[in-house]
């Protein structure tokens, strides 16, 4: 084999799969983004932590713009096979009904095991000019748009507004949690308590409208005319 042939098959040899160095790239970003945030960010560090020159994290993602929102996409579908499982497995829209604390625990679960990386993605989908393109957020809501609209719900639900909150108390939660508990057993036990209030509030509320008529009429005349 002549030296030219023995050059080329090294280079070949050290020549990275662009698909697994990709993926090396936004797992580095995941990683600095739950420890400083957007704002700590930086191509320079994703190299370095990824094991990669900075040309190489440039030849896939040129601004460090673009780099944010590809890992929040990332970590965006991450929480879309943690709640709604495999996508290659789900079925259509013909659900009988929606497995409401599976959807609820395991977002709960998701959050208290991704706090920080998870509050990230949060904040860029609530500043987020397009949401909808973020894919958790539009599964999300279509599957509770299509909960709101069925025979297993209460008339006149905020779908937006809902969905919003349930979004903001699970990512906000963990906060609260990890400062009272440190062992692992211990934040199950958080997100557990949390998913059975969520479940508890959703299927009683926290007020009996009977001790509250004026607020029960306005509540539900105000529904019925966003409806």
């Amino acid at each position: 084999m002549s030296r030219i042939q023995l050059a080329k098959k090294k280079r070949a040899k050290h020549k990275r799969d662009p698909d697994i160095t990709r993926v090396a790239i936004l797992e580095a970003a995941s990683a600095l983004l739950a420890i400083d945030g957007p704002e700590g960010l930086s191509l320079s560090q994703v190299a370095n932590l990824a094991r990669v020159n900075r040309g190489t994290v440039y030849q896939h993602f040129q601004t460090r713009e673009e780099l944010l929102a590809a890992t929040t996409k990332e970590v965006s579908e991450k929480l879309c096979r943690a709640v709604f499982g495999d996508p290659t497995l789900a079925s259509d829209q013909g659900v009988d009904k929606i497995d409401a604390r599976g959807v609820v625990e395991h977002l709960a679960e998701f959050a208290m095991e991704n706090p920080e990386l998870g509050r990230v993605w949060l904040f860029e989908l609530l500043s987020s000019s397009r949401p909808a393109s973020d894919p958790f957020w539009k599964q999300y809501k279509s599957r509770f748009k299509w909960f709101a609209q069925s025979e297993f719900a209460q008339p006149g639900i905020d779908i937006e507004v809902h969905a919003v909150q349930t979004l903001i108390g699970v990512f906000l939660w963990p906060v609260w949690a990890r400062a009272h508990v440190r062992s692992a057993k211990g934040r199950q036990q958080m997100a557990k308590r949390y998913s059975r209030e969520v479940l508890r509030q959703s299927l009683h509320g926290t007020m009996r409208p009977e001790q509250y008529p004026e607020l029960d009429a306005k509540a539900t005349n105000t529904n019925r005319g966003r409806s």
